[in-house]
Formats: C-alpha cells, structure tokens, sequence
C-alpha cells in the first residue's frame, strides 16, 4: 500500500498557508475553503467540520485536516477564516521564502526557527501550559517546555539553556491577523478571493414605516473592481442593491446576477391551508427558489421564492 504524500506548503505570516495549486487566506469564506477541499479531496482525505449545535453563533466554526494536522478556525458569524493552525508539524512540509524549516528532515528547532525567520525579541513562557511562545507578527510558534527548565533568554534565541542541551521542537504554529495570537479576528475578505463573484458586505431588512412588516431586503454587495490587469492592483468594489417582495424574477436577476442553483418544489404542504377544491388537485406548475450561496454562506442563506403563476 502506498502511503500518503506529504503536502508542501508555504507559510506568508499574517496571509496564508499553501502551495501553487491552492491556498487557504485569511480571510475566506467558509464555503471556499470548503471547495478547495472538495477539489483535492484525493489529496487532503480526511476532514472533520466542528461547531456548536447549542449556540452556533457563540463558538468558532473549524474545519479539523487530521491526516495533515492542521486546523483552520473561522468566525461563526462572518464565516471568514481567523485563525490557520498547524498542529503537527511531523505531518507537513512548511517553507517560508522557499526555503524549509520543517520537514522530516529537517526538525523545527528553536534554532531552526530563529534562523529561518530571524527572531528580534523574546517570546513569552506561559507557565499555565508549560509553553514558550515565540511570536512574530502574524504568526507564532509554540514550544512545550517543563516549567523547572524554564528558559532564561539573554542574548538571542541561541543562548537559550535546555536540558541535557536539547533544543525543544515546535508544536504548534499559527498564521493569524495582527500582533497577537489571543485577540485575533477575521480580516475583511481579500479581493484575490473574490474570483468574478458577488459576495455580502452587510443586509438590512426594508419595514414598512405604519405597519413595521418586512417589504424586503437591501444588500450591500462586493466585487472586484473592474478594468484591473494585475493582481496586485486588485480593488474592490462595493454597491447596494433592493430586493423587494413582489419582484419579478426578472427583477432579482438584475440586481443579484445568475443564482448558484434554482430548487424546483416537488409538492406544496402548504396548500391544505387555501380555500377551494383546486388544493386536491396537483398543480402542473411549480414554484421554485433562487439560491444564492456566495452571499447566503458568509452571512445569511438567501433562499428567494416565485409563484409559477
């Protein structure tokens, strides 16, 4: 049997983690992140999805790679990638720059890691976990260390004192956004990730002003801003639009573009509650949904009914 191949990734402190085929960013959407695993799923096999059925919105929403040993956490409201952890990294081949650091033949020493990355202050032991903590910005390293050998830093990350003159090996890295690991939050949405589509900024519900029921919806949506042939020079661009209730369909496509899917209804329970004989008889019409899954996934599932009529 052959054995899995190991992923060859590249580490960008405070952006991403990946390779020339795929990478998770900072900031994506849950439902991307989603697709780059379905996509290579012969490559990255085994994923778990983990969140909270007692409180969704309360808990962060993690996507858990246990055959390469890396987590990516994301913001249970936004649904954007906060936080990309590496926790084993036995399992992965990390670069930063093209070079490596970590591979199986090469052991991610605290020497190895200040001089890979070239450490300009001390990292932080945190006796609760028994971890020293090196941090740069947008990334950090831990290190598991017993606290009676708890380290002295003096000058440098090589005068560093271990046991037996051991040089403890990472446990876990992580890529997040900002200075410190703790207070960490999900950037807004890169427009590299935007690939031509619309996507949520915010939704306000339209009330009617005497009777406070909903009319519809306005949606403030993003795209990439048009007439730009670099990468780099990639803006983003940011419009508003009203969905009311009423609207034709023809209405809806102009101002949302092309739905993901359209969902045909086989039946309708709803019709034991109309009057006349016509609820017995099955309907040659169906009504049918407009789905919309680049901005329900972000914020909210945007499900939009028609009457076949």
């Amino acid at each position: 049997m052959v054995g899995k191949s190991m992923l060859d990734l590249e580490v960008i402190p405070e952006r991403s983690l990946g390779n020339e085929q795929w990478e998770f960013v900072l900031g994506m959407p849950l439902c991307q992140a989603v697709h780059i695993l379905q996509r290579y799923c012969r490559v990255i096999k085994a994923v778990q999805l983990v969140y909270c059925e007692q409180a969704p919105l309360s808990t962060d929403l993690l996507l858990n790679l246990t055959s390469d040993g890396i987590k990516l956490v994301f913001d249970s409201v936004t649904q954007r990638l906060k936080i990309i952890e590496v926790y084993n990294l036995a399992k992965v081949k990390l670069k930063y720059c093209g070079k490596v650091f970590a591979s199986p033949q090469t052991a991610p020493t605290i020497e190895q890691i200040d001089q890979s990355f070239g450490a300009t202050h001390p990292g932080v032991y945190d006796a609760s976990q028994q971890l020293f903590v090196l941090n740069f910005r947008g990334l950090s390293f831990s290190f598991p260390i017993e606290s009676k050998f708890q380290p002295r830093y003096a000058h440098g990350l090589g005068s560093l004192q271990f046991p037996n003159g051991a040089s403890p090996i990472v446990s876990k890295m992580c890529i997040y956004n900002g200075n410190s690991l703790p207070d960490a939050k999900a950037p807004p949405m890169p427009v590299s990730c935007f690939y031509g589509s619309l996507y949520l900024d915010h939704l306000e519900i339209v009330r009617d002003v005497q009777t406070g029921m909903a009319r519809g919806l306005t949606l403030t949506l993003m795209s990439e801003a048009s007439g730009v042939a670099k990468i780099s020079e990639l803006r983003k661009h940011t419009y508003e639009c009203v969905v009311q209730f009423g609207n034709t369909c023809q209405d809806v496509l102009s101002n949302l573009g092309c739905p993901s899917k359209i969902f045909y209804k086989a039946e309708d329970k709803m019709k034991i509650h109309s009057p006349g004989a016509h609820r017995l008889v099955r309907s040659r019409n169906s009504d049918y949904f407009y789905n919309y899954f680049a901005l329900g996934i972000v914020r909210l599932s945007v499900n939009l009914c028609f009457d076949s009529t």
